[in-house]
Order: structure tokens, then C-alpha cells, then sequence
């Protein structure tokens, strides 16, 4: 039997604008690893961008606001799976309804879905995503970010600052903290080995030696053997590159436990309470580092602060440090919505395109011609008393004043939390 001509055009309708039955509607869908000891961090996430929906009554010029959680980890893994993040984003290609993406978590996930939404003209907006060559030219392999754009277009924007600017205020970090001979780890992912080789370089041109840049079996037991060798080479810092989920804590645990008591540094990828959990407090009090492309929740301001009281007041706990970046993906995404010519994908992706000034909870930003925040805001933290405490900003563009002074400790001598 072949279709009326009504159906025809109520596909054809569907698929170019939705306009389905009572109401309208669009939908909005997250990727986060929802799977394994990430899922306090990406709970966090969600909730923000739930808040973001919330606040505009899950309602913009209209149309009703769906949200769909997706996970993008296998309890297999316990972590993000290729295989589920390609189809999370092949499943959202493939609804008409959806005009935004919000994800991933981790870069090398992004790699996956970047180049099947880019064909599908579905706008991506990472709260997470930091490793360079996603969006810059040059500062990845030789085909990125032309290989996550086979239509030719940008349709993939991130809120956070990228490790390029992360590694190398750690290193600036690193030397204010008197290291002149460090250690090198990465987890051998996209994220690990980005940041860490951009940590090394930066190192290198501070004058600061490089004894070993080694990636690690993210499943060993332990680490024994590997801080015998920190140990003897006589390093003064060790630094990570890597995330919770790829046992950063259990080196932190082998470090105290094989006599290195020198400073620890870790990434973004740790700045969250399984970091802490995972390794024990006990072996990071006062001698562990971590830097954050942003600011703390409890050192936001204006819309900023708002948040963090909301989050509190509704969820009854202090928001992990991406939950602000969740809000602000979905708020940037909405804004969007609003200012869009057409509610559709290409609407979206145009207004997104012209975000300029956006006036959010982490500040004022915009995004530049590759995708990227103009936002350049660091910042560092340590441990004390097994919580994360804020140390300062970071990097010559980040915030000047603080109501929190350094750690009083000799970072390079402390024998606490061994």
C-alpha cells in the first residue's frame, strides 16, 4: 500500500523540523560513563544539566524539554566502551528530535562520536573534553580535527580549557614547588598521554629534568617495581598523567608505601572524591597536587555561587568539580535553543556557532572559530584532611585573589600522609 500524501509530509515534517503530534518537542541527550567508580562525577554532571532544564521550566519558546541519560561505559571495562559510544551517538543521529549532544567525558570517546554526529549536523558540546587535538590544528596527529569533521564543518564545542594550557601551568606549578627533577606517568590513553607529554615539554623549557615519561598497565595490581625505580633515579615530583578510573590511586598508594614522599601531581581527570577514595587519604594529605581547567564550586562567584547553593540545597551534598560544567553545557545548549532561527539541528548549530559573551556560572566566555572557550581560568588544589582544599589560581589569565593561602608544608621534604 503506498502512504498518502499526509504522511508523506508528516515524515518529511519529522524529519526537518519536529512537529509531532499535541505538543512539540525536542530532546537533549548526555554520553557520560554512567558505569563504574566515574559515576559519582558523572552524577554530578547530570544533575547539573538537569538543573540547567529545570530552570527554564523544561520549556523553551514552546516546545517541551526532553532529557535522555546515557551511558557510555560497560560494566566489562568499568569505564568508557568504543563499541556503546558509538552507539549512543549513532542512536542519537538517528532520532529527529534530538538537537543536542552533550558528552563526552573522555576525550578518546569523543573521537568515536565526534565524526558520526558531524554527519549527522548534531551539535556535541563537551563539559569534559580537554585533549587538544580534538578541535586544534596542529597539536595532535597530522589529520586532526579534519578527521572528526568529514563534512567539513565544526559542529563540536567545549566549555573547558584544553590541556595544552593545563600542562603547562602544571609545570610552572611544579617549579614554583622547587622540583628540579620529575617523574613522568601516563595511563597510555588519548587524555593521559596528551596532557603528560605536554606537561614533559613544558618541563623541558622550564628547565626542569625529565627523568622517565612511562605509560602503566591501568589493571596492574600494584606499582612496586616502578617506584623502586622513581625512587632510585632520586626524582623530587611525580606526576600523572591519567584519571581516577585508570588507578591513579593505587600509585598514589604504592608511592607512600614505597617510601617516595615527594610531591604528586595529577590532572583534571583526578579532581574528584573516588581519587581520594581510591587511594586513601592518608597517602595524599599535603602532598598531592591537582590541577582543574576551572574553579572550584566553592570558589565560584555570581551565577556561579548560585549554583553551588542550589545543587546544595537540592542534592544535600557539595557538587564534584564537573557538575558546574554539566549546568553550563546544557544552559549554553538552551541559550542556543532560544536565540536559534529554526528549532532544529541547524539552528541550534548556528546559534551555538555564534556564542559570543555568554554570561554562565563559570563566567563570561565565548566560543572561538575552532569550537573552544575563550575561557582560560585554572586553578590548584591538594588534599588536607582527606578533602580537596584550593590553593590558587593558576596560569597568568586565571583570577589574582583567593581567601585561601598555599599549604605552610615543605612540598618537596613532607613526610605526612606517608
Amino acid at each position: 500500500m503506498s502512504p498518502t500524501i499526509p504522511s508523506v509530509l508528516s515524515a518529511a515534517c519529522l524529519l526537518l523540523f519536529p512537529c509531532s503530534g499535541t505538543a512539540q518537542e525536542l530532546k537533549i541527550v548526555s554520553s557520560l560513563p554512567r558505569t563504574g567508580n566515574a559515576n559519582g562525577q558523572t552524577t554530578s554532571m547530570v544533575n547539573g544539566i538537569r538543573m540547567a532544564i529545570e530552570e527554564v521550566g523544561g520549556h523553551v519558546d514552546g516546545y517541551t524539554i526532553l532529557y535522555e541519560d546515557m551511558d557510555d561505559a560497560s560494566p566489562q571495562r568499568g569505564n568508557w566502551d568504543p563499541m556503546i559510544e558509538a552507539s549512543n551517538a549513532e542512536k542519537a543521529a538517528a532520532n529527529p528530535l534530538v538537537v543536542a549532544y552533550i558528552g563526552t567525558f573522555n576525550s578518546g570517546a569523543a573521537k568515536i562520536s565526534m565524526p558520526i554526529l558531524n554527519k549527522a549536523g548534531l551539535a556535541m558540546v563537551s563539559p569534559a573534553n580537554t585533549y587538544p587535538g580534538l578541535t586544534k590544528p596542529g597539536l595532535g596527529e597530522k589529520n586532526e580535527p579534519k578527521a572528526y569533521r568529514p563534512t567539513g564543518t565544526i559542529n563540536y564545542f567545549r566549555i573547558v580549557p584544553t590541556d595544552d594550557l593545563q600542562g603547562a601551568v602544571a609545570a610552572d606549578w611544579a617549579k614554583e614547588l622547587g622540583a628540579k627533577k620529575v617523574f613522568v606517568l601516563n595511563d597510555r590513553e588519548l587524555y593521559g598521554v596528551g596532557i603528560a607529554n605536554v606537561f614533559v615539554a613544558s618541563c623541558a623549557k622550564l628547565g626542569i629534568k625529565v627523568l622517565g615519561n612511562e605509560g602503566v598497565d591501568t589493571k596492574a595490581p600494584n606499582y612496586r617495581s616502578l617506584v623502586t625505580k622513581i625512587k632510585a633515579l632520586g626524582a623530587d615530583l611525580v606526576y600523572y598523567g591519567g584519571t581516577t578510573q585508570n588507578n591513579a590511586g593505587q600509585i598514589a598508594k604504592d608511592l607512600r608505601g614505597g617510601g617516595v614522599r615527594v610531591p604528586f601531581m595529577v590532572p583534571d581527570g583526578c579532581f574528584e572524591e573516588a581519587f581520594i577514595e581510591a587511594a586513601g587519604a592518608e597517602n595524599l594529605n599535603d602532598t598531592t597536587y591537582i590541577t582543574f581547567g576551572g574553579l572550584p564550586a566553592d570558589q565560584l562567584t555570581g551565577k556561579g555561587a548560585q549554583f553551588a547553593k542550589s545543587y546544595m540545597e537540592k542534592f544535600g551534598t557539595e557538587p564534584e568539580a564537573y557538575a558546574v560544567y554539566g549546568y553550563e553545557a546544557a544552559s549554553v545548549v538552551l541559550d542556543a535553543l532560544k536565540r536559534a532561527k529554526s528549532k532544529d539541528r541547524s539552528g541550534v548549530l548556528a546559534a551555538l556557532k555564534e556564542t559570543r559573551d555568554f554570561h554562565g556560572a563559570i563566567g563570561s566566555w565565548s566560543f572561538d572559530e575552532n569550537g573552544d572557550t575563550t575561557n582560560r581560568t585554572m586553578s590548584g588544589q591538594t588534599v588536607r584532611d582527606g578533602e580537596f582544599v584550593f590553593v590558587k589560581a593558576l596560569g597568568a589569565e586565571s583570577p589574582k585573589d583567593s581567601t585561601n593561602s598555599e599549604p605552610k608544608i615543605d612540598p618537596l621534604n613532607s613526610t605526612k600522609g606517608s
